[in-house]
């Protein structure tokens, strides 16, 4: 790879300011050229942003794009860390072991290598840039343990703020780079493709139609949280991605796994606040109403089974008796010098964790599927990346290790970084055509749309799932779907989504993982290296 990546065409993103105020002809909409466009600002695209442009040689060649600000991502949220075999006795081979148990045998068993061999090593290269991990008194990192982990191995930055130290630091780099234009407030409504080839993406510039033409792509918009009832995501997790992508004719698969964390806190507002994995590594436990312990008679792990094991074990305890709680009392004082973030707020809506036990439930937190990619990010369509939670490398399978997601980012964004400025100059672009930004629709209706489809999700695609439910689901989503005005574009992107997700788990006639089927409640052999596969409205199921 040459260490310079300077592109033909012109202007770079460096003259965007000038751009945006040269009078355009109306029936035409602005371009801009860059070299590597990357939609999404979490740890994934901040991590590719900064890595590639530090192999580019002018200002601008790197498009950083966001739909709010560079701090809005499901990143900043993430409190447990990122799991890394960095600690005496532990190794690769047992970080493998475990993500691999967890993975409901869906999992890509070279991708998990490359996650668990590379790994400690990028954590080690974001300490060396200034992150600031939690260290022993002789510099040691502090390395905690999670559900499903063998060992303590996952590193974290002030207490539970782990998510929020490392986009701190690579929105300081991205920022202070030339070579990157960032655009916040903007967001792609189309991926642009001629010829089996993705070369750029339609953008609302805070209203204002852009086209952004690059000679590769990276999707890194994060997830779909925000389709379900109740989550942790952020209001911006709408599943963007995944509809710029389907749209686009690129592969997605494994949307059916959609990981629910088990202990979100139970208070009425959304997004929930999430109480980590990291609170039942410390020993905490859950209790149901009549104040019983009910994990151990799930599962031979308790309160450290796997994600989808104990939230379905909580939704159980829910209905059969009705609140759960956690209780971490046994910590005290050391609640809040360990759990700072959760401690505030759990204080500030009334619940002291060194004496009261914390009232939880399960809400959506994570999805396994995503855009089909290689190892360095490449999905079916030609120059289209996607990296982070949109994309599906194969590392998680049917249900996701704990703090593995932050890890994945910065592995594999590491190694879309390089193979992205391997992609040629684009040689003939087409020409521009008229298109205008879609008038923004009420809120009212909007609000309504985004309404039914969560709670149809969370009825009918949550923790539990049937034929039936699946079926009526995927009616009525194709009815908002149709209601919808142009305008809509969250909505629009949820109901694609939705009914990527919906389709998906219908197909699935069995229980694996984050998928769970009440009229299937095991796991089938047939589908055991089974993948359920979506491209332009077809979904059908293909072998690994």
């Amino acid at each position: 790879m040459s260490a310079s990546c300077s592109t033909a065409l012109s202007p770079s993103a460096r003259d965007l300011g000038e751009i945006t105020r040269e009078s355009s002809p109306s029936s035409l909409p602005r371009r801009l050229h860059a070299r590597v466009l990357v939609i999404g600002s979490g740890v994934a695209g901040l991590h590719t942003a900064w890595r590639a442009a530090e192999q580019c040689g002018n200002p601008g060649d790197v498009v950083l794009l966001t739909k709010q600000s560079l701090l809005d991502s499901a990143s900043a949220y993430a409190q447990g860390g990122i799991a890394a075999a960095l600690g005496a006795g532990d190794s690769p081979a047992l970080h493998c072991q475990d993500t691999l148990a967890a993975g409901g045998a869906l999992c890509d068993r070279e991708a998990v290598d490359v996650l668990v061999t590379e790994g400690p090593r990028r954590v080690q290269e974001l300490r060396a840039a200034g992150a600031h991990f939690d260290v022993g008194p002789r510099g040691e990192l502090l390395l905690g343990r999670e559900a499903a982990h063998s060992e303590r191995r996952i590193v974290h930055a002030n207490g539970d703020r782990t998510g929020a130290e490392v986009v701190r630091l690579l929105v300081t780099r991205v920022l202070a780079d030339d070579r990157i234009a960032v655009l916040e407030h903007a967001r792609a409504l189309e991926l642009l493709v001629a010829n089996g080839s993705c070369y750029g993406a339609r953008v609302s510039d805070d209203g204002r139609a852009l086209e952004i033409i690059a000679s590769a792509t990276v999707l890194a918009t994060g997830g779909c949280g925000q389709l379900f009832r109740y989550t942790t995501n952020p209001t911006v997790a709408t599943g963007d991605g995944y509809a710029l992508a389907h749209r686009a004719g690129a592969e997605l698969t494994d949307m059916e796994f959609i990981q629910f964390h088990p202990t979100a806190l139970d208070t009425p507002e959304s997004p929930l606040s999430l109480i980590s994995e990291a609170v039942r590594g410390e020993g905490a436990v859950l209790l149901d109403a009549r104040g019983t312990r009910f994990m151990q008679r799930a599962h031979a792990l308790a309160e450290l089974a796997p994600r989808d094991v104990v939230a379905r074990a909580v939704m159980r305890a829910q209905r059969e008796a009705g609140q759960v709680h956690l209780d971490a009392t046994h910590l005290g004082e050391r609640f809040a010098a360990r759990f700072p973030g959760i401690f505030t707020v759990c204080m500030e809506r009334g619940i002291d964790p060194r004496r009261d036990a914390i009232p939880v439930t399960p809400a959506a937190h994570y999805t396994m599927g995503g855009v089909v990619t290689d190892l360095v990010g490449r999905t079916s369509l030609s120059r289209l990346y996607a990296v982070g939670e949109v994309a599906c490398t194969g590392v998680h399978g049917a249900n996701r290790l704990a703090s593995n997601s932050l890890l994945e980012g910065l592995v594999f964004a590491e190694r879309v970084a390089r193979a992205v400025l391997e992609a040629p100059s684009i040689e003939h672009v087409p020409g521009a055509r008229k298109w205008s930004v879609p008038v923004m629709a009420p809120e009212a209706v909007a609000q309504n749309a985004a309404t039914n489809i969560r709670a149809l999700m969370w009825e009918h695609a949550g923790l539990e799932r049937t034929s039936a439910g699946l079926r009526s689901c995927l009616a009525a989503l194709e009815s908002v779907a149709a209601t919808l005005p142009g305008g809509a574009i969250d909505e629009t992107n949820m109901a694609l989504t939705a009914q990527l997700i919906t389709e998906a788990a219908l197909l699935r006639e069995e229980s694996r993982g984050g998928h769970y089927r009440a009229d299937f409640p095991l796991p089938r052999r047939a589908y055991a290296r089974r993948h359920m596969r979506s491209r332009l409205g077809a979904t059908w199921t293909s072998g690994t």
